[in-house]
């Protein structure tokens, strides 16, 4: 039941963010509407606070020091670097950076669609995703990077559309990566592929289709945004609640929240930054390099195929990782 309650409300808040952006965009050169940009703050800002918790906890902190590369090292030369990168570049540069950093943002959020995937099919005790399956999310996924690629504009970017044809490929590849998710899902016995799970797996495979049909930029993207978020925040919730007694689980709850929220505001605020004077520019630096910080920690601590981050998630989340069918 409460492995159906996750995916259920994973899927839901999918599907609203996507239909919020969409309802809510407004015209090409207007900024968003407080609705929009409340939702965007929590799935952008408050979402990458979160990852913070997890220093927080006993556990992970030891698995961290084993591993100070991915876990101190490294986040801490992003963030130092990008900051010092947007203080000495110039405004345009710096936007021409800004391309590769959105192409490894979105492929970001579409390993999380893999890994959402994935535990869909631990939790409902089915097939593990093959190989296939997950090249077919992939392909997809890098679809919706290659339009995103071709027109630079979905993404408030003013550079030069170089790579413009990327986009008709794009499109085709995503066609062809859709229709050969669909194949494989249909592939699997009937028994393999119940509903919860076929759900799960296609919001993964369309989880790009915007990127395809809407011009405006914040019906295009700024849904798979705030979705992501929304699918990070419940799954961290989930794991923060999933802590010992009442107690602890409310302290853990408690120190999820204010550093969610705390960390939020302030790279919110750092977010903004980008076209200030040169010391107020290293504050956006600090923002992206916190931002991919957050990818690079994320995929060591959701990486489900190496012990620790699968033995964590079982203990605090069983139902989710139960036992091989």
């Amino acid at each position: 039941m409460a492995a159906r309650a996750w995916l259920g409300g994973t899927l839901v808040l999918t599907v609203a963010a996507a239909s919020a952006a969409i309802l809510l965009a407004p015209a090409a050169t207007a900024p968003a509407p407080e609705g929009l940009a409340f939702l965007l703050f929590v799935g952008s800002s408050v979402h990458v606070a979160a990852t913070g918790w997890f220093y927080t906890v006993p556990e992970v902190r030891g698995h961290m020091r084993r591993h100070k590369a991915r876990f101190i090292w490294v986040p801490a030369a992003l963030i130092a670097g990008a900051g010092a990168a947007a203080m000495l570049l110039r405004p345009r540069l710096i936007e021409c950076c800004l391309l590769p950093y959105f192409c490894w943002q979105f492929f970001h959020y579409q390993k999380q669609n893999l890994g959402i995937g994935a535990l869909a099919a631990a939790a409902q005790r089915v097939q593990p995703l093959q190989p296939a399956e997950r090249r077919a999310l992939l392909a997809a996924g890098l679809s919706g990077i290659a339009a995103l690629l071709g027109r630079p504009q979905l993404l408030q970017l003013t550079i030069r559309p170089v790579l413009q044809p990327l986009y008709p490929i794009g499109i085709g590849c995503f066609g062809l990566a859709v229709a050969a998710g669909v194949a494989l899902l249909l592939c699997r016995r009937a028994a393999q592929r119940p509903a919860g799970f076929c759900l799960g797996y296609l919001s993964g495979l369309l989880f790009m289709l915007p990127v395809f049909v809407f011009s405006s930029p914040y019906a295009a993207v700024a849904g798979l945004t705030i979705a992501h978020g929304l699918q990070y925040l419940l799954l961290v919730a989930l794991v923060a609640g999933g802590a010992g007694g009442g107690m602890r689980r409310a302290v853990q709850l408690a120190a999820l929240g204010n550093i969610a929220l705390i960390g939020g505001a302030l790279l919110s605020v750092a977010s903004d930054q980008q076209h200030g004077a040169p010391p107020a520019r290293v504050l956006f630096g600090v923002f992206l390099g916190a931002v991919m910080a957050h990818f690079v920690v994320d995929a060591g601590l959701w990486r489900m195929r190496e012990r620790f981050p699968r033995s964590f998630l079982a203990s605090r989340l069983p139902y989710l990782l139960p036992g091989p069918p």
